[in-house]
């Protein structure tokens, strides 16, 4: 990808990166879920969930953050705006998404809406969001007492499931914004009836301020006041203390609407409210009729703009909108022209300049479908950035800790983390069911953000790492519901990705970007290396790692046995680390020579972990499982006997994921590296007997750092590639679906533990069971997969070939088994001859339907044996890298080799960490 000729979206970029104009101060940061979070929980048993429900959201006033649909604001959630909506029919005003409880849903949380990310650029000059709104009275009870009926071995109730989308009977609300500037906002909202018959509907756009005044005396409290207006206009004058003046212009004239964003005390404390005018108001006044909830003289800190609106069977109506600076005229725009011919042209602009962007990002050659897919996956990762604001100290104070006043209680959620305070735009996994960051999530998302936006991907990898989120003792803070959890160690492979895709599509990298991510990643690793490896014997544990449910027993709780478990995936994360940061050190030794010894440390540190993960001798204490041919947990029994928990899982599979390359070059500019290597090999046969030779050269001259030697690759490739075990139609299955036939079983006592495969949703309430790693299709570690196969590939070239599917005879190299996963990842969600697409299961409405069957959703995992999606519907995240890895398949496999060849001479790291394609990640 060039950007030698930029394009207006990356002439934006470029003026956002220099300060000379702040085009992402406005964007898609409202949450799409704050009541039932850890923010907002000021219950004594830690009841998010049921301390502040969906229900009373819409009376009461939150502390730490704003939600809404379609939601957009400023980056610090000062003025907000969504679209309200309201049929006539729903007992409540449609304001904010709807979805069940951990509790009410048979497999936990999970929103009951159809929404869709449409389109957006990088600084959102032109987006564009979908929501789906039935017109008969939205089934909120049936929903819940379904879902609550169901067990754990049935599918969730969908909202498609209630029939009430039959008869097209519903509303396509299109919300479309586009910038004439960083402060000049436009904004449509386009409603379509897909009805047979006339629909009557509610439009209420809203604006409001998010509540800072409650909390602490003497905040000025910002306003909203309705304003003269040419005629056949309505306007809104805004006063913000930071803000400052600006000016909301509706393009008809429609009621105005006015109230506080406070909380209804009388509804949610039975207690007299200060005021009468409450959060509530609008849905008061229209659902029950209520009078002298409105604020007569049209003042507040929050309006809506109320339209009823008769929309024709197959017709629509639109409603416009613009933000201005009121202390700035617009610039070439009359006042009483606000919605003249430039609101459109302005648009047009902006949607030919996103068009314009993205054609650079599609790989040559991909079809119509694969587009489509990857701009909407890219859109959903853009959309899903959200302003977080947590400040723990005053959290934890009001929870009664504070321990540097001597006030201290342990029962309180994160009561360890008093130092943290976030305070920044954030890419979400999931803005409705995950609307807050997690550590080894974040860092998966950069790898697909790079390819629209490198400079917002670096400044995700160095937000967790600033003092403010990283802990005094080096841990990363994991996600809101317990930031002392434990992540898997991604974020050094991210970073190295993001520099040196940099570095390719410019000719220099962020060297200061890299070097101050190891500076903080040093911490990380001794906090690891200290507080993980209780033994010293460089094998890890970690606890549940992100996989959940993946292993026999929950992993970070007291195993039942007593004892302790060495953990195959805690270890081969750590053995990527170290090779991660060896790679970055040698970067960095090429600006300061001082860094080689920290390169050599690192290399040492793999070689350790690597050769502890089977050591010689067949004592049965190690991790490699020779007989099967496969890596296990270990587990420690308090007598001292040990022995392998024999799940063929992901965990298993991750010790393929350490392999890099090391070019030949890099070993002639820095020589003592080899020297120092070698000496270390020589002193240590016995460590390095079972892992790849390092010292051994492969194609090209390159030298691979790998835990598996031909060997070991073989044979766990072969059981990878075997569409009875882990290959699936759609990608590598987190569990061998060898185990449905062949359960594995622990028994303990009375008790038996059982792992069993299960291709879709979980079946254990383990981790709240609400995600599954006995089964389904993950894209995280599916691109880790991938990345390894092409690393080995760089150095056996052509000569390593393997069936692909097991037992096929149908001989590849691994850069072309990598590309078989990535066509059958790719492949959950483009259409099939037949119309349907694997995302969808049998959902017969995204089959022909016009308004549906173009609509992409990137779920948080797929069914193991059909590619249907399951788990959180908008976890674009790490499931956004399908963007990446559908480039694999317009990368020829020769051409790979040869360019890598030629990079050599040029580039000592030879970049395999990343490149601005994925095919060198």
């Amino acid at each position: 990808m060039s950007t030698t000729v930029l394009d207006p979206e990356r002439i934006r970029l470029e003026e956002f990166r220099n300060r000379v104009s702040p085009w992402k101060k406005w964007g898609p940061y409202l949450s799409e879920r704050q009541w039932g979070t850890v923010r907002e929980d000021y219950s004594q048993d830690g009841n998010a969930w049921d301390y502040f429900t969906h229900d009373q959201a819409r009376s009461r006033a939150y502390r730490w953050g704003e939600d809404g649909l379609a939601g957009f604001s400023d980056d610090k959630q000062r003025l907000c705006f969504c679209v309200g909506l309201w049929n006539g029919k729903d007992p409540i005003l449609k304001e904010r998404l709807f979805g069940l409880t951990n509790s009410e849903g048979n497999h936990g949380e999970d929103v009951k809406e159809y929404y869709f990310y449409i389109d957006s650029t990088p600084t959102h000059s032109y987006m564009k969001y979908l929501y789906k709104y039935p017109q008969a009275a939205y089934p909120y009870e049936q929903i819940v007492k379904t879902n609550r009926e169901r067990g754990r071995r049935e599918f969730e109730y969908e909202l498609l499931d209630t029939g009430i989308f039959e008869g097209d009977r519903y509303f396509d609300v299109f919300v479309e914004y586009a910038k004439n500037s960083p402060e000049d906002i436009l904004i449509q909202i386009t409603v379509w009836n897909r009805g047979p018959e006339p629909a009557n509907l509610h439009m209420l756009p809203q604006w409001w301020f998010r509540n800072t005044w409650s909390w602490q005396a003497g905040t000025a409290r910002p306003s909203l006041k309705a304003a003269s207006a040419p005629d056949g206009f309505s306007a809104v004058d805004v006063d913000h203390p930071e803000l400052g003046l600006r000016r909301i212009y509706f393009d008809q004239e429609v009621p105005l609407l006015f109230t506080e964003n406070e909380t209804n005390n009388k509804r949610i404390l039975n207690q007299p409210n200060a005021s009468p005018y409450v959060k509530d108001a609008f849905h008061e006044y229209l659902v029950h009729k209520q009078e002298g909830v409105l604020n007569p003289n049209r003042s507040g800190t929050k309006m809506a703009a109320h339209r009823e609106v008769t929309i024709p069977a197959k017709g629509q109506s639109v409603l416009r909108m613009r933000l201005v600076e009121a202390n700035r005229s617009l610039p070439g725009v009359a006042a009483s022209d606000v919605f003249g011919k430039s609101y459109e042209q302005i648009f047009a602009m902006r949607k030919k300049e996103a068009d314009s962007f993205y054609e650079v990002i599609m790989p040559q050659g991909s079809s119509e479908d694969e587009r489509n897919v990857i701009r909407q996956a890219l859109a959903g990762m853009l959309w899903s950035k959200q302003y977080y604001f947590f400040d723990l100290d005053q959290w934890l104070t009001d929870h009664g800790h504070s321990p540097l006043l001597g006030k201290r209680n342990p029962s309180v959620r994160n009561f360890n983390w008093f130092h943290m305070v976030n305070d920044d735009v954030i890419s979400m996994p999931d803005k409705w069911e995950y609307p807050w960051y997690a550590a080894w999530d974040l860092a998966f998302h950069t790898i697909a953000i790079d390819a629209v936006d490198p400079d917002f991907g670096k400044e995700q990898l160095s937000l967790v790492l600033k003092e403010t989120y990283l802990h005094p003792n080096g841990q990363l803070p994991a996600y809101e519901w317990n930031f002392g959890d434990v992540n898997p160690p991604v974020h050094a492979f991210a970073a190295l990705f993001t520099y040196n895709a940099d570095k390719q599509a410019h000719g220099t990298g962020d060297i200061e970007f890299l070097e101050a991510v190891f500076q903080k990643l040093l911490l990380n690793f001794s906090w690891w290396a200290n507080r993980k490896d209780p033994r010293g014997h460089n094998i890890f544990e970690g606890g549940f790692l992100g996989l959940d449910n993946i292993g026999v027993f929950d992993r970070s709780a007291p195993l039942p046995t007593g004892g302790f478990m060495e953990q195959a995936d805690g270890t081969a994360w750590m053995a990527l680390f170290s090779q991660a940061m060896f790679e970055i050190a040698l970067e960095l030794a090429h600006e300061d020579p001082s860094y080689e010894g920290l390169a050599v440390k690192f290399l040492e540190h793999f070689m350790w972990i690597a050769g502890s993960m089977d050591p010689l001798g067949e004592d049965r204490d190690e991790l490699w499982d020779e007989e099967d041919g496969f890596f296990y947990d270990l587990l420690h029994l308090p007598g001292g006997q040990a022995m392998r928990l024999k799940v063929r899982s992901m965990v298993g599979l991750l010790p393929l994921c350490a392999t890099v390359i090391v070019s030949p070059s890099s070993l002639d500019v820095f020589p003592s590296l080899g020297t120092r290597a070698a000496a270390f090999l020589r002193k240590y046969p016995e460590l390095v007997a079972k892992i790849h030779p390092f010292e051994k050269a492969g194609f090209g001259g390159r030298h691979l750092l790998a835990v598996c030697g031909e060997q070991k690759l073989r044979r766990i490739l072969t059981r990878m590639l075997d569409e009875s075990r882990f290959l699936s139609p759609h990608g590598i299955r987190s569990l061998s679906r060898w185990h449905l036939e062949h359960p594995y079983e622990f028994d303990l006592g009375d008790a038996r533990y059982v792992v069993q495969y299960q291709p879709a949703e979980s079946q254990t309430g383990m981790f709240g069971g609400n995600s599954n790693w006995r089964g389904p299709v993950w894209f995280p570690i599916n691109l880790l997969i991938v990345r390894a196969l092409i690393q080995f590939y760089m150095y056996y070239g052509d000569s390593f070939r393997i069936d692909c599917p097991t037992g096929s005879g149908k001989q590849m190299n691994l850069y072309q088994v990598a590309q078989e996963i990535c066509r059958r990842l790719v492949s959950i969600f483009l259409r099939r001859s037949d119309g349907t697409r694997p995302v969808y299961g049998e959902a017969s409405k995204f089959k022909n339907d016009p308004y549906w069957k173009d609509l992409i959703l990137y779920y948080e995992y797929f069914h193991g044996d059909n590619g249907a999606g399951i788990g959180a519907s908008h976890q674009t995240g790490w499931t956004g890298t399908v963007a990446r890895l559908a480039q694999l398949l317009y990368i020829d496999a020769g051409r790979l080799l040869d360019v890598s060849i030629q990079q050599v001479a040029h580039d000592p790291t030879e970049l395999s960490g990343g490149k601005a394609d994925i095919a060198t990640a």
